[in-house]
């Protein structure tokens, strides 16, 4: 029985151990939350603003800009796929990979091929265990992402979007990202980036019904585009890390949180079997020394006779 009780009292110390680690990944969790949340409202004035322009130059010129004209027939498409590069988030990044994973089947079902970008090593690794060709990957910025970061991501997008597809080059973009809705909701999403869908774009971000204001442009509507359009893709994609981190941060407290409380759970039953064991060993000794009194008591009885 002590040998038991011994093994019992190692495991509540290695369960207590790993709940305070827990709870200390909980509250970090908790505090780089509201940071995320600040970012993201602090990128959506400019966001929205550069919208606006983007849309205003596409409506209001004659421009066929290849960034915001649809191809005749799409043969190709571009996704960027956004995950973490830590794990003890629960489902977050596996739950990006399985949105990718559809867009990736609907698009292949248009009959298009699928050019595959990755942010955080998860994703990389996901990819690279089954041996999946990935175009380009980023990793190391995925909890605390900066706009450089977003820049450094969207140079090969546009590049390959300003490309024919027979230079290897796409017809579409895609983003596939974890978008923070509170602190207990985050939804896998996708969307396209490129090209511009100018009556969604208005809709969503200029206010439906709302006149766009007009520009005169110089030195061409082109030109302008050529200079806002990559800032939006920038601006976007951003947003989308910012979206990311926020929700990565509330899917690790949530993740971090249940194990605690698991942990605090497997402690009260691992103390009640400690607690048995111990009033069994005790239990145990109490009926060797009233048999070892016994004996003495029988063998003193027989001697005097």
């Amino acid at each position: 029985m002590g040998a038991q009780l011994r093994v019992y009292k190692r495991r509540i110390q290695a369960v207590t151990a790993t709940k305070k680690i827990t709870k200390a990944m909980e509250m970090i969790a908790a505090s780089r939350i509201v940071k995320a949340q600040r970012k993201v409202a602090a990128s959506m004035p400019y966001a929205t603003e550069l919208t606006r322009a983007v849309t205003a130059v596409a409506t209001g010129s004659n421009t066929n800009h290849p960034l915001t004209t649809e191809a005749e027939a799409p043969a190709r498409a571009a996704v960027l796929l956004l995950t973490s590069d830590r794990g003890l988030a629960g489902g977050y990044s596996s739950n990006a990979i399985k949105a990718a994973e559809r867009l990736r089947e609907r698009l292949a079902a248009e009959g298009k091929e699928v050019d595959t970008y990755i942010v955080g090593r998860k994703g990389v690794a996901y990819y690279g265990f089954r041996e999946r060709k990935v175009s380009e990957s980023w990793t190391g910025f995925t909890d605390s992402p900066e706009y450089s970061d977003a820049k450094k991501i969207a140079e090969p997008l546009i590049e390959s979007i300003q490309k024919d597809t027979a230079e290897g080059g796409v017809d579409e973009l895609h983003i596939v990202f974890t978008e923070f809705v509170s602190m207990m909701t985050q939804n896998a999403v996708d969307g396209r980036m490129l090209p511009l869908s100018l009556d969604q774009v208005a809709e969503e971000d200029t206010g439906k019904g709302e006149i766009l204001p007009l520009f005169d442009f110089e030195p061409s509507a082109e030109d302008v585009l050529d200079a806002l359009l990559p800032r939006y893709v920038e601006s976007r994609i951003y947003n989308a890390l910012l979206q990311a981190a926020a929700s990565e941060h509330a899917a690790r407290r949530r993740a971090m949180k249940s194990a605690t409380d698991n942990a605090g759970d497997l402690i009260k039953s691992l103390s009640r079997l400690a607690n048995a064991a111990r009033q069994a060993e005790i239990t145990q000794e109490i009926s060797e020394i009233v048999g070892g009194a016994g004996a003495l008591a029988d063998a003193s009885a027989g001697s005097d006779k």
